[in-house]
């Protein structure tokens, strides 16, 4: 994959109401240019990836692989307050030639989709063949799909929502406050700030993306007469710490604040009337045991939009299936990308 930089020459509107004058959109593509023929492919991200899909989802995209990247033309766009690529909290206010931080307007889901759009517009691209988002990226797509309902064709939303939840509105907030009790947060003083916050919300985000099972599987005692069980501790604390060497609180609250503004049905009638809206062939796909987005959840509202399939992904290991599921997954996409 290849990466790129839009610089917008005009003013970004945010939702708030709040403008920047230019703005940089990050993005991966693979190859140098669009030629116009070949199917696109589309994929929107999950929280803390970047907008190389090669990178963080190799067993399904690359040359070969499901999504081929030899076969179709891939893209994938940093959201807007991500530290890779795209403008954020992370970036360089040009005014004052430090970090942004606190000081960058306030980021929704509808931002991040305008900000792609302006990608989608500037590689010429009117039609995209399958737009494929989880998580957060599901959520993204979600968006999308309402905004721009004729330039979509068909459509995967995996282990996402089409409204925030109180359940992951309560995830984040938790989260949020882990950065808060780290005083170098709010203190602000540099992209250090929060360290230590950002790695007790990164190991209670992984708690909401793993299950029982999964972490059974995994971190069990292999001592049958060990004192004091450590090993799942060890695997929090690395995960908080491998986190922090490559993001920054900043980011991360900035991305946690954005789910809470996910509304798909926002000024447009409610959830069922936007989702009546989309006219991509979409399949909806749950993963049996995640309890951040439950699948039985999913069921609810998949029926909404027009001609819709639901599909049930199992997995041991709860939200982050997704990501792991890699046969289950390609069965769903395969016959999409024929």
């Amino acid at each position: 994959m290849i990466a790129n930089t839009l610089c917008l020459d005009h003013t970004f509107r945010f939702e708030t109401g709040d403008t920047l004058d230019g703005l940089r959109i990050g993005y991966h593509t693979s190859a140098p240019a669009w030629d116009g023929k070949m199917k696109v492919v589309w994929i929107c991200h999950a929280l803390t990836a970047n907008s190389d899909p090669g990178d963080w989802w190799p067993q399904m995209v690359g040359s070969g692989k499901t999504v081929d990247t030899d076969k179709y033309f891939v893209v994938c766009v940093n959201m807007l307050g991500s530290p890779y690529g795209s403008d954020g909290p992370s970036t360089t206010d040009p005014k004052t030639g430090k970090p942004y931080l606190f000081s960058f307007p306030t980021i929704t889901i509808r931002d991040m989709i305008a900000a792609t759009i302006e990608v989608r517009k500037h590689l010429g691209i009117s039609e995209i063949e399958l737009l494929i988002g989880s998580s957060i990226g599901g959520i993204q797509a979600t968006e999308w799909a309402v905004s721009e309902p004729d330039v979509i064709k068909k459509l995967v939303l995996m282990a996402t929502d089409v409204r925030v939840s109180p359940w992951l509105t309560a995830q984040c907030e938790a989260q949020r406050m882990a950065l808060e009790a780290d005083k170098t947060f709010r203190e602000a003083k540099s992209l250090e700030g929060g360290k230590e916050g950002l790695k007790c919300a990164r190991a209670q985000a992984v708690i909401s993306y793993r299950s029982y099972e999964g972490f059974c599987k995994t971190q069990f005692e292999a001592d049958p007469d060990t004192l004091f069980a450590s090993r799942a501790a060890s695997y929090e604390r690395y995960q908080g710490d491998k986190l922090a060497k490559r993001f920054d609180a900043y980011s991360y609250y900035y991305l946690c604040e954005a789910l809470d503004s996910h509304n798909v049905g926002r000024g447009r009638g409610g959830v069922e009337a936007a989702l009546g809206t989309i006219k991509a062939q979409t399949t909806v796909v749950g993963i049996d045991s995640d309890t951040l987005f439950p699948a039985r959840q999913m069921a609810t509202w998949a029926p909404f939009i027009p001609g819709s399939t639901f599909r049930t992904i199992t997995s041991d290991f709860g939200h982050d299936g997704f990501l792991l599921e890699t046969a289950q997954l390609s069965e769903i996409l395969s016959p999409l990308l024929q």
